[in-house]
């Protein structure tokens, strides 16, 4: 799961546009960022470690210029995270850049098809391997819409991608429209991006959806669009549990409203009685929300998050390692000392946040601690741009829920239906990816079906 954002424009300050909008996307990956940009006749860039706030300073934009640009946010899904997988990624020569949200969960056509070409493939990551085949065809004489052309049907899995050269600005998704895509307009130029809420931060006018299958392409032409294959829309549901920003629309539903209708149906299902409800904070809020107006148990924060530490948080000490809850999260013991607390969660992966979270409120003088989960439980891995573990290390995969609510130390754990967890978002289960939750991957994942066992 990666941010992504392109901007195509004359008389914009593209770049400027670019790292505003990288800044809304900054939940969707905190381990790197990068801009490419484009005055028509060169490509420069500027990436590097860090948030967005820490790799750009008022200097480095007086080295983007032109009126194409496009930025990265990276979340590592393929290859470490490290200073060799920054994106953009872009050729020696500066002809071709590209960055990349999603996963390729089997490389083997990609790889298969640069060894024959004699091109190596060791240090590749997924993005690489994607940049290396369209380089090969640019350098044989292809515009850069063959180029695409030719490469899609090699990759195969997730992806919304965004290309670059110095006069076109090309975005493409896969068949199944896994990663939310959208487009907007912007005085004149055109706008891309994984959420509309990157739009919102510019005040670019959302336009539609990147068609799932579709390539468009932006230049001093215009608008162009071609369909690659056939569409079969598959977002995935975890977008709106968890990854998208509450503020973005998805398939025209806004994500707040589908977290809070997930509170509502996890209140009809699960009656509990209880003094306050209290999320973990930030995605489980509007669960929350609308589980206590559902239930009429009343709302509280139990739990205050340090914004401040995010995944690129360096520990101060050794003995502070198991201590990472504790410092992201702190209770307000006023709020559950001595009541019956039921926390709301978006979902459990391996339980070992959550049991740190249980034995924190219960550390706070809660009497007694339900732990509500606003979606399916969550058996078998992403293979699709979320760094899930192993199906082995998946809590719900091993236990039921009477045996994880021992396992975290709750008094009681329940999940949202399946049923429900659709019924929520308003729309058809035909819409929508729920791997994690049934184990049927819509992208052929390749060698790593072997990986998982149906119980």
């Amino acid at each position: 799961m990666c941010g992504i954002i392109g901007v195509f424009g004359h008389n914009l300050e593209a770049s400027r546009l670019v790292h505003s909008g990288l800044w809304a996307l900054q939940h969707r990956g905190q381990e790197s960022s990068g801009i490419v940009s484009s005055d028509g006749k060169n490509l420069y860039m500027h990436r590097g470690m860090g948030l967005v706030a820490h790799v750009y300073g008022e200097e480095d934009f007086a080295n983007l210029p032109g009126h194409l640009a496009m930025g990265h946010n990276r979340y590592a899904t393929s290859g470490p995270s490290s200073s060799d997988h920054l994106q953009p990624v872009m050729t020696k020569d500066k002809i071709l850049a590209l960055v990349h949200n999603g996963n390729l969960p089997d490389t083997t056509s990609l790889e298969n098809f640069l060894h024959k070409k004699g091109i190596a493939t060791t240090f590749h990551n997924d993005s690489d391997l994607m940049h290396a085949v369209l380089t090969y065809y640019l350098a044989r004489g292809e515009s850069i819409e063959q180029a695409v052309k030719k490469s899609f049907p090699l990759f195969t899995g997730v992806f919304s991608i965004l290309v670059a050269t110095v006069s076109k600005l090309i975005a493409v998704r896969d068949g199944y429209g896994i990663r939310p895509f959208v487009m907007g307009k912007y005085n004149g130029g055109f706008v891309f991006a994984s959420e509309s809420c990157a739009l919102d931060m510019i005040k670019a006018k959302y336009l539609r959806e990147v068609k799932p299958g579709e390539m468009v392409v932006i230049s001093d032409s215009g608008l162009k669009s071609f369909q690659l294959t056939k569409p079969k829309q598959k977002l995935d549901l975890f977008e709106f549990i968890y990854f998208a920003r509450p503020d973005s629309r998805l398939l025209g539903k806004r994500v707040n409203e589908v977290r809070r209708n997930l509170g509502k149906y996890l209140a009809r299902e699960h009656k509990i009685k209880a003094d306050v409800v209290i999320p973990i904070p930030d995605s489980a809020i509007p669960a929350a929300l609308g589980y206590s107006q559902e239930s009429g148990i009343p709302f509280d924060h139990g739990l205050v998050k340090n914004r401040y530490i995010h995944r690129t948080f360096i520990r101060p000490a050794q003995k502070l390692r198991d201590q990472d809850v504790e410092m992201k999260l702190n209770p307000i013991p006023e709020i559950l000392n001595g009541k019956r607390v039921i926390i709301i969660d978006d979902s459990i992966v391996r339980g070992t946040t959550s049991r740190k979270i249980v034995a924190l409120v219960r550390k706070a003088g809660a009497k007694k601690v339900y732990f509500l989960v606003s979606s399916p439980p969550v058996r078998y891995p992403d293979f699709y741009g979320i760094d899930t573990p192993a199906q082995k290390d998946l809590i719900a995969a091993r236990l039921n829920e009477e045996e994880i609510a021992k396992e975290i130390g709750a008094d009681c754990v329940h999940f949202l239906s399946y049923k429900s967890a659709i019924k929520a978002t308003g729309l058809s289960e035909k819409v929508l990816c729920t791997a994690c939750f049934t184990g049927m991957y819509p992208v052929d994942i390749g060698q790593r079906a072997k990986e998982i066992t149906f119980n």
